[in-house]
């Protein structure tokens, strides 16, 4: 790794602390306390400024940690933490096995399990269903850094086994967590009985692809979040600046250079998941993400980039030779596990039960 990746590293996991505030506002009131203690004019000036500056970030530093404990107390993990790598992951697990294998969740993004919990706890009335949060989300420690796909694919593995649930898996990811499970399957195809992507992240849509402004984004947006967190300057309840940093450091790979960087280790490639069984469940158009339309620049233009993402959407199809699509019912987009989660659920529910019976 780089130098400059390292320092970067090591300032995301400094950041991640949540008491991190208490000893910035203090330096800053210091300061602020040192420029009064000045004769001149213009440095009591510049020094009640600072002070009051250094007031108020303690007082928000102070705010964020009895947040941060008050839901840590008002919400304690529902499931178990298991030890990986010395750092402690949440899995939460419910239902009995109807036979088949064991379905294992993925949200996108870098959320925690419990996105997923409706699906989780509709498909637990007809077997075992498991809710992981990865690495700096959800009940999860934070982990080490740098965050990737490649480490979080081997630590769901490792939580997953360290919670004594017994593979083969039916693993499903949606968006960035569908690239996430599928990494995991090609690492242990011994693990895994079989995917179902939800419209999963393609590469070439962060190689490629016209530049987006909300991808683009998604890693400062969080490290801004990070900051408001740990001063307090936010509204609601109170939010790790840890699970922040874990989602930057992560989306680093939602760029070219980054998906470069990483990408022998993190992208699964055509026929890499030899004859493994994948269902792919995609929408048929680009309801709700027409925005990307946006960078077009007349109408043969957007005609292109409306078959780009319309053609990458289906390039896992290529990764296994017993895969197969269904498309999402009408005018639903790339959150279609929220807006129609029965649908997901009987998706999934058909392919466990049609692993079951192959293994009768």
């Amino acid at each position: 790794m780089r130098w400059d990746g390292r320092v970067a590293n090591a300032l995301l996991a400094l950041l991640s602390r949540d008491w991190l505030g208490l000893p910035v506002a203090l330096l800053v009131a210091g300061a602020g306390g040192a420029l009064l203690g000045l004769n001149a004019a213009w440095a009591v000036a510049l020094g009640g400024v600072v002070l009051a500056v250094g007031v108020a970030l303690l007082a928000g530093a102070v705010r964020h940690l009895l947040l941060v404990t008050r839901e840590a107390g008002a919400h304690p993990p529902p499931g178990r933490l298991v030890d990986v790598g010395g750092h402690r992951m949440h899995v939460l697990a419910a239902g009995e096995s109807a036979g088949g294998p064991t379905v294992v969740w993925m949200p996108g993004g870098h959320a925690p399990g419990d996105e997923f919990r409706q699906l989780h706890t509709l498909l637990a009335a007809r077997t075992r269903s498991v809710l992981v949060d990865r690495l700096g989300a959800g009940w999860s420690d934070v982990g080490p850094f740098p965050r990737t796909t490649a480490a979080e694919a081997e630590e769901l593995l490792a939580a997953l086994e360290g919670a004594g649930e017994r593979g083969p898996f039916l693993l499903v990811g949606h968006s960035f967590g569908g690239l996430l499970v599928a990494n995991a399957a090609r690492r242990r195809p011994d693990l895994v009985a079989g995917l179902v992507l939800l419209d999963p992240t393609p590469p070439e849509v962060i190689a490629f692809a016209p530049r987006n402004a909300l991808v683009a984004g998604m890693r400062r947006k969080q490290l801004l979040a990070a900051v408001r967190h740990l001063f307090g300057a936010h509204r609601g309840s109170g939010g790790r600046t840890g699970a922040d940093c874990a989602a930057a450091s992560i989306f680093a790979e939602l760029s070219p250079a980054g998906l470069a960087r990483v990408g022998w280790e993190t992208v699964v490639y055509d026929g890499d998941l030899g004859d493994l069984p994948l269902l792919l469940v995609t929408p048929r158009d680009l309801t709700g993400g027409e925005t990307v339309l946006d960078a077009a620049r007349d109408a043969a233009e957007a005609e292109r980039i409306r078959r780009f993402y319309l053609r990458t959407r289906t390039r896992y199809l290529a990764t296994s030779t017993a895969s197969r699509v269904i498309h999402t019912p009408e005018g639903t987009g790339h959150n279609f596990p929220q807006e129609v989660p029965e649908f997901v659920v009987g998706a999934v529910w058909d392919l466990a039960r049609e692993l079951g019976a192959e293994c009768r």
